[in-house]
């Protein structure tokens, strides 16, 4: 579970995960009552969050043991609470039009099938609702400075590398290595895109956070905020990638 939930976060890792969060909900924010659907919903803490402002909310989750701790969860939660559902995202147990909107927040290049779950995601939105995605960019500059460096350690210094995952490496269980030219070329064959929003810059760069923790809070948030604020400019560069809009009309005529 480890590798799901962690133990412990850095500056840079709560940062990161609040800003993702924050831009991924920012489209979903309209009249209450909407319907919307979590797609990966793990063990629903999004969902949950989004049920608080007023939304009518399920969350899918293939996972048996992450929809069990899901539903613990909102249990031992006051207020509005997500309808949790197993299910699978390229095969979606809903009826076209179903939802006003539907994100997928951190899991798509967990998918084998992502083009099939894309296209589920824009049929089960109502033609003016919004599709909106949060991807881990493996492009980012992070990724491309790093990659340089150990290319520059390993060929011309001629020194052996740690052993382990580089930053720049695809995870066991992802499926797909995205970067933002796959991520609008996959998303824009379902999706009109209204908004493509970089988030954070440096994310897991050797040496960033021991440097973000050594320096005063306020310091370090200003810095993780300016860089921020290059990566909604620059999102070829970001961390991560929030894209977000309309499903398109082909999409909901092929339902």
């Amino acid at each position: 579970m480890r590798d799901v939930i962690p133990t412990g976060m850095t500056r840079e890792s709560v940062f990161l995960f609040e800003r993702m969060a924050e831009a991924s909900f920012a489209p979903l924010r309209a009249r209450a009552g909407r319907r919307v659907l979590d797609l990966a919903t793990g063990i629903g803490q999004d969902a949950a969050c989004v049920a608080g402002s007023g939304a009518f909310v399920v969350g899918l989750e293939p996972s048996g043991r992450m929809t069990a701790l899901a539903r613990l969860a909102a249990s031992e939660r006051p207020g509005p609470q997500p309808h949790f559902v197993r299910g699978w995202g390229d095969v979606l147990p809903f009826a076209s039009g179903s939802f006003d909107a539907v994100f997928c927040k951190g899991s798509l290049d967990h998918f084998d099938k992502p083009r099939q779950a894309l296209a589920e995601m824009a049929r089960v939105t109502a033609p003016a609702g919004r599709v909106v995605l949060a991807i881990a960019n493996f492009e980012s500059l992070a990724c491309r400075v790093s990659r340089a460096w150990d290319e520059l350690r390993e060929v011309w210094l001629a020194q052996p590398l740690p052993r382990g995952r580089r930053l720049y490496d695809v995870p066991h269980d992802h499926f797909t290595r995205y970067e933002l030219g796959l991520m609008q070329e996959q998303v824009a064959e379902v999706v009109e895109l209204e908004r493509v929003e970089g988030v954070s810059l440096g994310w897991g760069f050797p040496g960033w956070n021991r440097l973000l923790e050594r320096m005063p809070e306020a310091a370090a948030h200003a810095a993780l905020q300016g860089l921020d604020r290059l990566a909604r400019v620059m999102p070829w560069f970001a961390d991560v990638v929030v894209l977000s809009g309309r499903p398109r009309r082909s999409a909901i005529a092929s339902a």
